[in-house]
């Protein structure tokens, strides 16, 4: 460690506080993201996590050794500071530093990530690295509100966070994704979904919501697949379809405005179009699966009735949209084994995908669940599930079965649609894809 040989006694702040402390001496602790100099005076910006602070060194307002330091700083290399703030409308933040002293905790010579141009390969393995980006940083907080306003919101609406766990002993929507794992010599696997212990969980508390990961083992490379993702999922007792329904697009209109009211800052690093964010309101569109094939045969799409929406037929429908749009009654055969059967026709389920606008696809399944134990029973046989695994999810329709409903909404999903970014594999610290374990 090198220090200042002048260290005058001096609050330590965070950066995003640094303009509630204008005219005072402060102590600032973080990294440095670059350095220039102009003769008799030094430049150079500082990051804590909070934000950058611009400090401003002149060669008599510190000592010769400070200034031999600041010299030397190199990119990423940690340090300690500490000087007067003063208000400047050119600067980050609208504040600058007037250094006094310095220490230096730590250098960082030939750092990897440097402002040129790099390959997206070449992030991935540095994404340890890369997180410390101005953008990368924007993702993240954007990330955690979205993360906040689910949780804000469903709590709001009377709903309770309940744990669901990760091993399972059993597939939740098919068995072809599942990870297997030995556990004390049996086969337990990495779970798809929390939605079969939230339908427990909503019949002992009535409305409740799990938060938290979910694995998928499927060979995909799209731009909106990873391997492990996170999920909220609300499961509501005595609800139906609609119920959900309404759930699910208020959910929407409260995460887009107050992402729009908290992070329209770190929307601008990421160049985010906020006009198109504005632009959504409710009510939401709704079309039944069978307007939607119409749509998207009108439209030249290849597309025969009775299968499931791909990536690309969802792009193709929700571009017609400015907003969200909610596709309902899905086939049965194309839906999990637990979907309750529409009245109206037996070939279709209560179902409903919500479909993100500009491209995004699906960001939210889910709809009514099965309530009748018989029913049930032979849908698990035509998925040739194993029924012992189940008997406990069928004890749910043994005592005290009501109708209910509930709904998966992916987080990744829907924050690259609402950052407007290109790939899920910016929207989670460390993703994991189908040829990426690390780092």
């Amino acid at each position: 460690m090198t220090t200042s040989a002048s260290q005058p006694s001096a609050r330590w702040i965070r950066i995003a506080d640094a303009s509630g402390h204008v005219g005072q001496t402060v102590e600032v602790r973080g990294w440095v993201t670059h350095r220039r100099s102009s003769g008799k005076v030094q430049f150079f910006v500082v990051r804590d996590g909070s934000g950058t602070l611009q400090c401003v060194a002149g060669v008599r307002d510190v000592s010769p050794e400070d200034w031999e330091r600041i010299a030397t700083l190199s990119q990423e290399s940690a340090i300690v500071i500490r000087g007067a703030l003063r208000a400047d409308p050119r600067a980050p933040g609208t504040v600058e530093m007037g250094l006094q002293g310095i220490e230096v905790l730590s250098g960082a010579e030939g750092y990897p990530i440097t402002p040129k141009e790099h390959g997206t390969d070449f992030l991935m393995d540095h994404r340890h690295l890369w997180l410390r980006s101005a953008r990368q940083q924007a993702i993240l907080r954007i990330r955690a509100e979205v993360i906040a306003s689910f949780r804000d919101f469903m709590d709001g609406e009377g709903f309770l966070l309940v744990d669901a766990p990760i091993f399972t002993p059993s597939a939740c929507e098919g068995t072809t994704t599942l990870f297997e794992t030995e556990y004390f010599g049996e086969s337990a696997y990495l779970s798809q979904s929390g939605q079969l212990y939230m339908e427990a969980a909503a019949m002992a508390l009535g409305r409740v919501y799990c938060l938290g990961p979910a694995f998928r083992a499927e060979k995909s490379k799209t731009r909106r697949h990873l391997i492990e993702f996170w999920m909220m999922e609300p499961e509501w007792a005595f609800a139906t379809l609609e119920d959900v329904i309404g759930l699910e697009e208020r959910l929407l209109l409260y995460t887009v405005g107050r992402v729009l009211e908290r992070r329209r800052a770190e929307l601008g690093v990421v160049e985010r179009d906020v006009t198109k964010l504005e632009r959504v309101r409710g009510p939401f569109p709704r079309i039944h699966y069978n307007d939607a094939v119409a749509r998207l045969t009108a439209a030249g799409q290849a597309f025969e009735w009775g299968g499931d929406f791909g990536g690309t037929d969802e792009t193709v429908l929700a571009s017609q949209f400015e907003t969200p749009v909610f596709v309902t009654n899905y086939p049965a055969a194309v839906k999990a084994f637990y979907m309750e059967p529409d009245p109206a026709d037996p070939r279709l389920s209560l179902s409903c995908d919500c479909l993100a606008p500009e491209g995004y696809g699906e960001i939210i399944g889910g709809g009514q669940r099965m309530s009748s134990l018989d029913l049930l029973t032979r849908r698990i046989d035509e998925h040739g599930l194993p029924q012992a695994a189940f008997e406990w999810y069928k004890d749910l329709r043994r005592y005290g079965s009501v109708p209910h409903a509930g709904f998966g909404i992916g987080v990744e999903r829907t924050l690259a649609w609402i950052a407007g970014l290109e790939h899920v594999r910016e929207t989670i610290a460390f993703p994991r894809m189908l040829n990426r374990l690390g780092p």
